[in-house]
């Protein structure tokens, strides 16, 4: 039987290259391999006359990559957007809403996390900081500069992590749904609130009643799949089951290992207001503890999944906010 979420990915796929993005493989180091949507024409290769063409190879799962003898290079007249996805599916799968909204003003590159979408490691390295350091490396190898960083919940903690180890890469911050790190107490206190044993157990359900609750914490509004549509997307999004368990257990790191970077960049968190597993007062707390170069903006009726459930509110916000960001650069 056809699964048909593995069906409609030709269809994503084809509706991100017609926004103007394209999969390519970079090698981050030997057994560290990542993948990045990158604009497409930021890929080009020299040929004996000095001419630019696009250039890919193709690979295995609809994926490419550049060849040697090609160069990336950033368009130098649109800024560069990251945007880092959650635990719970690869980064076009997350931003499908967001890609298009952003791609006509600037250059979009979307990463998939290690475990996720193609990107792997033979490293035993299950840390945030490891996946923030290879999307800064990768980033890097990509040409990429200066970058606003947008996260969404694992994401935004890979975010924060990647500002603070890449001060001279990441110039802004844009975090939904996450928090700095994921403290033992903050772990034990989410779940315990909404009723499960462990962060496994919630964000990687093995059986569709486990799915269901997810999204049932996940999201404002009760949302409504047939049974086979939730079972297609367990085979599909929830690869890789024994090293994402291994990340969820290097995310959690102890109250007395935790301290406050002193962010030299401007946040912005944007919220969703119902948000039942980072609530709102974890996020005002939060804006509290980064300081006056933090802004907040919550969305009503919104929950965690804020970026899918009222996506034009979202881009409007995260345009006002990287417009007033470029707007402040110019005037330097």
């Amino acid at each position: 039987m056809v699964n048909l979420v593995e069906a409609q990915k030709p269809l994503l796929h084809g509706l991100m290259k017609l926004a103007g993005i394209r999969p390519h493989s970079i090698e981050i180091e030997p057994g560290t391999i990542m993948n990045f949507w990158v604009p497409s024409e930021t890929i080009i290769q020299k040929t004996k006359k000095n001419k630019k063409i696009t250039t890919t190879t193709p690979l295995s799962n609809n994926q490419y990559a550049i060849s040697p003898d090609s160069t990336t290079e950033p368009d130098p007249n649109k800024p560069v957007v990251v945007l880092i996805h959650g635990f719970a599916g690869e980064g076009i799968v997350t931003w499908q809403f967001q890609i298009g909204a952003l791609t006509k003003k600037y250059s979009v590159y979307v990463p998939d996390l290690l475990f996720f979408g193609g990107s792997v490691t033979d490293s035993s390295d299950r840390s945030p900081g490891f996946q923030a350091e290879c999307l800064g490396k990768g980033l890097r190898k990509l040409g990429v500069e200066k970058c606003v960083v947008v996260g969404f919940s694992y994401g935004g903690m890979v975010a924060f992590k990647m500002a603070e180890m890449f001060p001279d890469l990441v110039e802004a911050l844009v975090v939904s749904g996450s928090i700095l790190a994921m403290t033992d107490s903050i772990s034990t206190t989410t779940l315990n609130g909404l009723g499960f044993s462990s962060s496994s157990e919630l964000l990687l359900p093995t059986s569709v009643k486990g799915l269901k609750a997810l999204l049932k914490v996940a999201a404002y509004k009760k949302l409504w799949f047939p049974d086979r549509l939730h079972r297609d997307f367990l085979e599909v999004m929830f690869t890789n089951r024994k090293e994402r368990g291994e990340l969820l257990e290097g995310l959690v790191v102890s109250n007395k290992d935790t301290s406050i970077p002193n962010f030299p960049q401007r946040i912005h968190l944007l919220w969703g207001e119902n948000d039942q597993i980072f609530n709102l007062e974890l996020a005002q707390n939060m804006k509290h503890q980064l300081g006056e170069k933090t802004t907040f903006h919550g969305i009503d009726k919104a929950g965690h999944l804020v970026h899918l459930e009222r996506p034009c509110v979202y881009n409007k916000c995260l345009k006002q906010f990287l417009t007033s960001l470029h707007a402040e650069k110019a005037q330097k």
